[in-house]
């Protein structure tokens, strides 16, 4: 039951990362951030998400 429930938190974890990464792409920020925040993401995923949820680049993507 635990491997099961712990299995489900890592596989919306990976969908937010994978949605988090599309939404950093199709931002309006400069190429350079871009990358700094798709590193940041797929380099700590959890902590990365947190951190581009409070301070990412916005530019004109719509949630």
């Amino acid at each position: 039951m635990g491997s099961m429930f712990n299995g489900l938190i890592g596989l919306v974890i990976l969908a937010l990362d994978i949605w988090a990464i599309l939404n950093v792409i199709k931002s309006s920020a400069e190429t350079g951030i871009k990358i700094l925040w798709i590193l940041l993401i797929v380099l700590l995923p959890v902590i990365g998400l947190i951190i581009w949820a409070l301070m990412g680049p916005r530019g004109n993507v719509r949630i």
